[in-house]
């Protein structure tokens, strides 16, 4: 059992009413979860305030409590301590509290807007084939080693990161790759922890409903690479015009990586084809079963890591022509009739570009390309006209669906999205509120080397509408169909 003045290690302390040295339990941040002998800590959400719910957790035997203005009222016997940020003290405790695991191992974290998941789900592959011990934070899972998680978010929260961190030290993981989002960054979920390198990927417009504006979500971005300590690496996309501005303030050593600009990692695609690319990467070629020059680009990116991480030249050229596709990145299937049916979470205009150019630059324009595409409710509403411009734009036929609707109208989403179809491409278009029904139309529509690109869900296995949870799974729904439509 720790005491509280050892958990308080690195926080900002404004005040402290009572003694910090008593043996803790737990700490919690949900008031709900505490019990006998823990610690309180009251963060200010953007929808609920903790400080509100610091009595509750009082009656239920909290032994001390760590917010930023203390109540007006104290209670005897309970010792408060004042800081200045309680997001930022939760980050620092919650690694105090489990040993500081993030020190005993090499943590790699990835940021932007485009290819966190596909960047560190491949790393985890590639050095569990290279014989060690992974572990892996990412949207789709976590893994420590062998043994997989479910996630909840981009970035858990500071107590969850350590927990399964600490779990990692307990299985003798060596390196860890993590997804770090700018929502985690701006709680500071990613405090205290100790990066041994960063990778930013890109940033384009996303999560606006969150930062307002696109410099705060750059600036907050940027932050992960300004704290990064002098022993750590920082590899950026310099194709990326946000590329330099993440090394601006960085004690990092500084490293890039691109398609079309000289870089410390530089790719050019020789080919590409729906089988894979085939890529000159510095004096090297290399095949590998990923597709499209986003991947060429997460290639890149993945070399460059594995050899600023150690592992010899030749072994991760040999590894990456191994790796597989991730979940509902670019994941397709080709069905018996030679449809091609593509399931990818591209869920911001860019994204969707992205998918929509390289399928276009490998298909011979002699097949329709047939897109499905939906955008989701209660999040930023200014990139669906640009999502609904650039599929009406970029495919043959575009059918217009619910993505997760949540608390919002589905008809009224889909409005918005239409809003950004020139007059020239409305006939190309339709829409089917229902997103089974979209995918089996989809399905319907498409003949003999027809190619169909589900976007938006991606890896996600489900739809929320209202509060709910549907299973729905846009790869199993689609490969379904197909089958039915052979028979």
């Amino acid at each position: 059992m720790m005491q509280l003045k050892d958990i308080l290690y690195k926080v900002t302390i404004n005040a402290v009413v009572g003694s910090t040295s008593l043996d803790v339990n737990r700490i919690h941040f949900d008031s709900r979860q505490v019990s006998i002998g823990d610690v309180f800590i009251a963060i200010k959400g953007t929808i609920i305030d903790g400080h509100q719910f610091i009595e509750m957790a009082i009656d239920k035997g909290v032994i001390a409590v760590v917010c930023e203005k203390l109540p007006s009222q104290l209670k005897d016997g309970i010792t408060y301590i004042e800081v200045e940020s309680a997001s930022q003290a939760l980050a620092f405790m919650a690694s105090n509290f489990y040993g500081n695991p993030s020190e005993n191992l090499r943590l790699v974290g990835v940021t932007g807007t485009n290819g966190k998941t596909t960047i560190v789900t491949l790393l985890y592959q590639l050095f569990k084939k290279a014989g060690y011990k992974v572990g892996l934070l990412s949207t789709v899972k976590i893994m420590v080693d062998n043994t997989e998680y479910k996630a909840t978010h981009t970035t858990p929260d500071s107590l969850t990161i350590n927990n399964y961190l600490k779990l990692m030290n307990d299985e003798g993981v060596e390196f860890c790759f993590m997804e770090v989002s700018s929502h985690g960054v701006h709680q500071n979920r990613t405090e205290g922890l100790h990066f041994e390198g960063g990778i930013f990927t890109n940033i384009t417009h996303d999560h606006l409903d969150y930062h307002k504006t696109f410099a705060e979500y750059r600036d907050v971005k940027k932050l992960f690479f300004d704290h990064l300590p002098k022993h750590a690496f920082a590899l950026v996309n310099i194709d990326d015009k946000n590329g330099l501005i993440m090394l601006q303030n960085t004690q990092a050593k500084k490293y890039t990586y691109a398609l079309k600009t000289y870089a410390d990692y530089k790719a050019q695609i020789l080919e590409n084809e729906f089988s894979g690319l085939l890529l000159k990467l510095n004096e090297s070629e290399l095949w590998t079963k990923l597709i499209g020059n986003f991947n060429a680009y997460n290639v890149t990116a993945i070399f460059g890591v594995a050899e600023l991480l150690g592992l010899e030249k030749v072994e991760i050229l040999r590894l990456i022509s191994e790796l597989e596709s991730v979940s509902g990145r670019f994941q397709y299937l080709i069905s018996s009739k030679k449809i091609t049916a593509i399931v990818d979470y591209a869920h911001t205009p860019d994204a969707l570009k992205n998918v929509l150019e390289t399928i276009n630059s490998i298909r011979t324009n002699n097949e329709e390309l047939i897109t499905v595409v939906g955008c989701g409710g209660d999040r930023d509403k200014m990139k669906r006209p640009k999502m609904g411009h650039i599929a009406s734009t970029l495919s043959t036929k575009v059918i217009f669906t619910s993505d997760n609707p949540r608390s919002e109208i589905p008809e009224i989403i889909i409005e918005d999205i239409e809003k950004g179809v020139e007059p020239q491409n409305f006939k190309k278009t339709m829409s089917i509120v229902n997103r089974k029904q979209a995918i089996k139309t989809a399905c319907q529509l498409a003949n003999s080397n027809d190619i169909i690109l589900i976007a938006g869900k991606g890896h996600e296995n489900y739809q929320e509408i209202n509060g709910q949870r549907f299973d729905f799974d846009d790869y199993k729904i689609v490969e379904e169909f197909l089958t039915q439509l052979e028979k």
